[in-house]
Order: C-alpha cells, then sequence, then structure tokens
C-alpha cells in the first residue's frame, strides 16, 4: 500500500494507533455520522431489548429463558459499542446514555403501551441534543 492509498493522518502518524477519530480513518462525516447513528441504533435494541427481556422473566414470570436471552443481548450491546468510529470510550458511553434515554422510552411506548408526558419527551429530545454536542460536534485537533 502506498502513501496516496492511506488517509494522510495515517501516514504523518505512522500508522494506525487506535487513537484515531473517524475522519483520520478516511470516513467522510456524513457517512461516518450515519454509520456512527446506525450503531447506537443497534446498540439500543440490543441493551434495552435486553433488560426488558430480563424485566419480563423476573417481574412477569416469563422464565429463565427470557432472562439468558436478555442476558445475551446484553453482552451483545457492548459489542456493538465497540464498532463506533470514535476511539474514546468514555465519550461514547456519554454520548449512548442520551441514545438509551430516547430508546427506552420509546420500546415503552411502541412495547408496554406507555404514554410519555411532555416532560418525558422534553427530557428525551435534551438528551439527544446532548448526544449530537458530544459526539458530531466540530472539534479542533
Amino acid at each position: 500500500m502506498s502513501d496516496t492509498d492511506v488517509p494522510s493522518a495515517v501516514v504523518s502518524s505512522g500508522g494506525l494507533s487506535g487513537n484515531e477519530g473517524p475522519r483520520d480513518r478516511g470516513y467522510g462525516r456524513g457517512v461516518t455520522i450515519a454509520r456512527s447513528v446506525s450503531l447506537f441504533v443497534v446498540a439500543a435494541l440490543f441493551e434495552i431489548g435486553g433488560a426488558w427481556m430480563v424485566w419480563q422473566a423476573v417481574r412477569e414470570q416469563q422464565g429463565w429463558l427470557w432472562a439468558g436471552l436478555g442476558v445475551l443481548a446484553l453482552g451483545l450491546y457492548g459489542f456493538v459499542a465497540t464498532l463506533q468510529p470514535e476511539a474514546h470510550f468514555g465519550r461514547i458511553l456519554a454520548a449512548y446514555g442520551g441514545v438509551f434515554v430516547a430508546g427506552s422510552l420509546t420500546w415503552g411506548v411502541v412495547l408496554d403501551g406507555y404514554r410519555p408526558d411532555h416532560y418525558d419527551v422534553i427530557g428525551a429530545s435534551v438528551c439527544l441534543v446532548g448526544v449530537a454536542v458530544i459526539m458530531y460536534a466540530p472539534r479542533r485537533r
């Protein structure tokens, strides 16, 4: 592979250290954001779905199979988080907290018949704005 085949940040740093940002790996900003949002959605489905399955097993007497499947889904959530293009664990998990809040309310509406009030909606919206600021605000390098 020649220097022209590798993003300039990789060439100038001498290789991939694991601390590169998403643009250092050659992704365009729009593709990176779309990939990141998609991974947050998949992670939310695994984490919220896994927690819901454990809840169903314990609180709704659905049986230990549900609990086992829930634990498996929770483990998959942890793996999906590692696929984010951002290199910093703390940033990803902090931002994911906002996705979790909004996703949990949505899960409750779809599967449990929960009806959020306007404070729920406002709170979830604030959390999603926080996700956007934490993950996608332009940063100086």
